[in-house]
């Protein structure tokens, strides 16, 4: 059960293995953009590759689509990257339902682990796989794996290992409920720390924290959804940025060159790499000085 390309590497990982997929549950079709499209999920779409069978429940505790996991009356579930389960779900299978999340639990809980992780500046985050309890991140512990965030990684590098390693977890954890040898570790709940949905507030730029929190802001929200500031009433993202501590200047204070753009920070300033215009692509720093002034003329 899954929805977006983070889930993909898992995907193929299971339908390359001795052990039989049975199907697939995703999202149901969505209509996109002006012509009203209908797209897949990223999870549809291997599946319907592959021949494999795909549920698109609109309502997860539907009767029909209850008896119709019965029916395939699987081992066990795996999920990655999903909505949230009731109960009647995942306790279906006789060896329960497992989830990839994409972090070190009890650490960062909640629906977007990678990037807060980053955001927050960590060094390190990591992997599990634990069984489904009712309170959403908190089941008995597998498996985890520790992964370095380096310092040049954003949420697309990172979110890429992450989903490759992921799929190797899931494989040794299949492994291991096939031979029993499952040892749990219960979580403990005052370690949590909390991972919520980005919202738009959570991507606008406050100059007046520090140029690293800024930059570690910029980095855990790019490519996606993208971290960004307000210049003369347009939106600009930034994708890419680094720490400048030789030029001071006041938080929001802008200082400009032919190829250069640093902005004052409540501590030290932030060197704009790559950024991009409302309604416009993405460009570097002198690419986009050449069109466009940051100081009021």
């Amino acid at each position: 059960m899954g929805t977006p390309e983070f889930a993909i590497p898992s995907l193929q990982a299971i339908a390359d293995s001795k052990h039989k997929l049975e199907a697939v549950v995703t999202v149901p079709d969505k209509e996109r953009g002006r012509g009203q499209k209908v797209s897949f999920s990223p999870v549809k779409e291997f599946a319907v590759k592959k021949n494999i069978l795909v549920l698109q429940p609109d309502n997860l505790k539907d009767e029909k689509y209850l008896s119709r996991l019965k029916e395939i009356n699987a081992d066990v579930f795996i999920i990655v990257a999903f909505r949230i389960l009731p109960k009647d779900v995942f306790t279906l299978p006789g060896n329960g339902t497992f989830n990839l999340h994409g972090s070190l639990l009890p650490k960062y809980r909640g629906a977007a682990p990678i990037q807060w992780a980053i955001i927050n500046g960590e060094t390190e985050t990591g992997l599990t796989t634990f069984f489904l309890q009712e309170k959403v991140d908190t089941g008995n512990i597998i498996l985890q794996e520790k992964i370095i965030i380096k310092d040049e990684d954003n949420f697309g590098t990172l979110h890429d290992k992450m989903s490759i390693e992921g799929a190797n977890l899931i494989m040794k954890t299949l492994e291991l409920i096939e031979l029993g040898k499952v040892q749990l570790k219960e979580q403990d709940n005052l370690l949590a720390t909390p991972a919520p949905k980005i919202t738009k507030e959570i991507c606008q730029i406050n100059w007046n924290d520090s140029a690293w929190k800024t930059h570690n802001l910029i980095r855990g929200l790019s490519p996606y959804p993208g971290a960004f500031f307000i210049n003369k009433e347009k939106q600009i993202k930034v994708y890419k940025s680094s720490v400048n501590k030789d030029v001071n200047l006041k938080p929001g204070e802008i200082y400009q060159s032919k190829n250069e753009a640093v902005i004052g920070c409540g501590e030290n300033s932030l060197n704009l790499i790559e950024l991009q215009p409302e309604g416009r692509k993405r460009l570097t720093v002198a690419e986009f000085l050449r069109g466009y002034s940051l100081i009021e003329n």
